[in-house]
């Protein structure tokens, strides 16, 4: 049975029964929830780390793949946000693919969403430690073990996690506008002093985008968007959540989309269209780091060192946090243990959830550290593949349940909204999908093997959630039938 946000726990005395405490409610505005999946991306790192070898792959007409990444997650987006207005769940997406595909592949999704979101946050903790280390290399000349940082990055986003969301909130706010200020301040520099050739827009000439490397580019362009779906999570910490919730879906699509095109296009500019992709080619790692050096100046590129590591620090925050809220939720829902569900009496946190989440992560970086794996391209970059496969997946799930939900219920939304955008999301996202997984190898530069297995999981975790669904409703009957279920309406809607 789900446990709703207005149970009562019994007084210790066995007097009486007290409210057990709650998520807090109306906590969370548009730009909060923005706040939150916009981190969640790291623009700065996304920029800086992967940008240039979206330059190299697909040329000057590499910003343009942002672009048409962005309006596809839109075309998404009018779907899956129509349907936030109906199904209350604090499950996102597996509540909505439950309505629309079923129990059975509900709770399939529903494990891959766990497994997605936490293998997307644990392998991060690999890039802290390399960015740290790597920081504090060019600024001091200081080597610095890895795993140190990974672990004190762990018990810092831990007890982030187990605060208050308003905390969180505050806290991603400051580092987001640290991270894309100093984006914008590059920006800047580049358009006063012209570029290096004078600004063009040959980015965005058709014959510089349709050639045969924007495939990669295109696919490189859907991962950087990664986690901005979780704004359904913050429903139930949501202000006014029928309205709030799909903004911020829109705020943060529309706001990445168009940053990271424009991003992307200045630093052409910086270099000139016919220098930037031997500029990627020679060091792709340098190339943001020596345009910002360039038109603003060598202490700009030691701010933006700086600033990586705090974007790390953002992106890991905002995916525990939003983990938190998934464990909290199918803890209600009896599939996970009843201790997960529990929330703190002072904060409004989910800390139990957080604890485990924060010794799971410990778990998996000791054992690649002890195993004598590279931080970055195998911690990072082999858990987080599978983990942005089983997002996209989701969304793919998601966008095939909008109309078949809206075929069951009556309504008054129209035919656009309900089977024209989903319908085509679905394509899209079909699309893109195959993309990344034909172009595993330049995520995560292993041999085919390795990719074949690591492509592999995602499905097996969903068959593994469709097995679990078939021993639930012969097992635990109850649980089945009440899984995703619809809260009372007094929840804040």
């Amino acid at each position: 049975m789900t446990v709703t946000p207005d149970a009562t726990a019994a007084d210790p005395a066995g007097n009486a029964a007290t409210p057990a405490p709650s998520l807090r409610s109306g906590s969370l505005g548009t730009s909060d929830i923005a706040f939150f999946v916009v981190s969640a991306a790291a623009p700065l790192t996304v920029m800086a780390g992967v940008a240039p070898l979206a330059i190299l792959m697909g040329g000057i007409g590499a910003p343009a793949g942002y672009l048409l990444a962005g309006l596809t997650l839109a075309v998404f987006a009018v779907g899956f946000t129509t349907m936030s207005r109906h199904v209350r769940s604090a499950g996102a997406f597996y509540a909505y693919i439950t309505r629309g595909l079923g129990r059975p592949v509900g709770i399939g999704a529903a494990l891959l969403a766990l497994i997605g979101y936490n293998a997307m946050e644990i392998g991060v903790y690999g890039l802290l430690g390399t960015a740290t280390r790597d920081t504090a290399h060019a600024l001091f000349g200081a080597d610095i073990p890895w795993l140190p940082v990974s672990l004190a990055g762990l018990l810092l986003i831990g007890y982030a996690g187990y605060r208050s969301i308003d905390f969180g909130a505050k806290l991603l706010g400051v580092l987001l506008v640290a991270e894309t200020g100093i984006l914008v301040l590059l920006a800047g520099g580049v358009l006063v002093k012209g570029g290096a050739d004078g600004l063009s827009l040959a980015s965005f000439a058709p014959d510089n985008v349709m050639v045969s490397g924007m495939v990669a580019v295109l696919a490189f362009a859907f991962a950087a968007f990664t986690g901005f779906e979780s704004t359904v999570i913050y429903r139930r910490e949501a202000r006014d959540p029928a309205r709030t919730v799909p903004r911020a879906t829109y705020l943060a699509i529309g706001f990445l989309g168009l940053f990271y095109a424009f991003i992307v296009w200045t630093v052409i500019q910086a270099f000139g269209d016919a220098r930037v992709i031997a500029a990627a080619a020679a060091n792709p790692a340098d190339l943001f780091f020596s345009a910002i050096t360039t038109y603003v100046g060598a202490w700009a590129a030691d701010l933006m060192r700086i600033l990586i590591v705090t974007s790390v620090l953002a992106s890991l925050l905002a995916f525990h946090n939003a983990i938190n809220r998934y464990g909290l939720a199918l803890a209600e829902e009896g599939i996970l243990p009843k201790a997960l569900a529990r929330v703190h009496p002072r904060h409004r946190s989910p800390y139990v959830a957080g604890i485990a989440q924060t010794v799971l992560g410990a778990i998996v970086v000791l054992a690649f550290a002890t195993a004598g794996a590279d931080p970055y391209m195998q911690l990072l970059l082999w858990v987080n593949t599978p983990g942005m496969l089983a997002l996209m997946l989701l969304q793919l799930l998601a966008a095939l349940a909008v109309p078949f939900y809206f075929r069951r219920v009556t309504h008054t939304e129209g035919v656009l909204r309900t089977v024209v955008a989903p319908v085509v999301a679905a394509a899209l996202l079909t699309g893109a999908i195959t993309l990344v997984v034909t172009h595993l190898d330049q995520f995560t530069g292993a041999s085919t093997t390795v990719n074949a297995v690591l492509a592999a999981l995602v499905p097996a975790v969903l068959v593994s959630g469709l097995v679990l669904a078939r021993w639930l409703r012969r097992a635990r009957p109850e649980v089945y039938a009440h899984f995703a279920a619809e809260p009372p309406a007094a929840t804040g809607d």
